[in-house]
């Protein structure tokens, strides 16, 4: 499944899913817009069972702007959602793009990407209640280097520990990493998985572990100034940190 704002911050977005591994597609399939002015939807959601599932979107403020990070749930497959809570405060400029992993049966961790004027950071938040609530946790990034800032990336390692990726828009401009040891209360010093881009047009990572233990962070790149970005990917090994 994916799910995908078009046009403008606003929306309207779209939903489409596939049953071969992404070979064909179904869709698109106007997603509701929950009570909102707008939802401008990127990819984010836990898949709990048959028939349901938790998605997190972005949603337009009380003054039409983005945005402002909520919690959604289907219980039929989709046909249906439900706005179940907002996470955290409405921002005076934005919140967006929220990453999400499970901890356990009633515990979420969201990580989210945050600006305010001329500085952006990225937000931890926790849900003990399965998102029927949030609480801010920490922050782990207090600055992806300017330039509006970077989305995160936040998977759970088989051995219980949390990696979070993200795009570093600073000199010198790159891809960084933080580990927690203890769902998300405190992070590691920044890793840095590469830094020799040639401009600070990068990042939007997607991550995953591999059965080896290894790390696949896939993200855009600007290898040269004056040429389109590339899809490129760092292998690394957490183990090692």
């Amino acid at each position: 499944m994916t799910i995908r704002f078009t046009s403008t911050d606003r929306g309207p977005s779209r939903l489409y899913h596939s049953t071969d591994r992404g070979k064909r597609w179904a869709g698109p399939f106007q997603f509701p817009l929950l009570g909102q002015q707008g939802i401008a939807a990127r990819t984010d959601y836990i898949i709990d069972g048959k028939r349901s599932a938790m998605a997190f979107l972005t949603a337009s403020k009380k003054n039409g702007r983005q945005g402002r990070p909520l919690c959604a749930r289907t219980s039929d497959g989709g046909l249906n959602w439900e706005f179940v809570s907002w996470i955290g405060e409405e921002p005076k400029d934005f919140a967006i793009m929220p990453s999400t992993v499970r901890l356990s049966n009633r515990e979420l961790l969201t990580t989210v990407r945050c600006r305010d004027g001329s500085k952006d950071w990225i937000d931890a938040y926790h849900s003990a209640d399965n998102g029927t609530s949030w609480k801010f946790l920490s922050r782990p990034v207090a600055s992806p280097g300017g330039m509006s800032g970077n989305p995160p990336s936040l998977i759970r390692l088989e051995d219980g520990r949390l990696a979070l990726t993200y795009g570093y828009r600073g000199r010198p401009y790159g891809i960084r990493a933080r580990l927690s040891h203890d769902g998300g209360k405190n992070w590691s010093s920044e890793i840095v998985l590469r830094d020799d881009s040639a401009t600070w047009e990068v990042g939007y990572p997607r991550s995953v572990q591999r059965p080896d233990g290894k790390i696949v962070t896939v993200y855009y790149f600007a290898e040269h100034a004056h040429t389109e970005r590339a899809i490129l990917a760092t292998i690394w090994d957490p183990g090692k940190f």
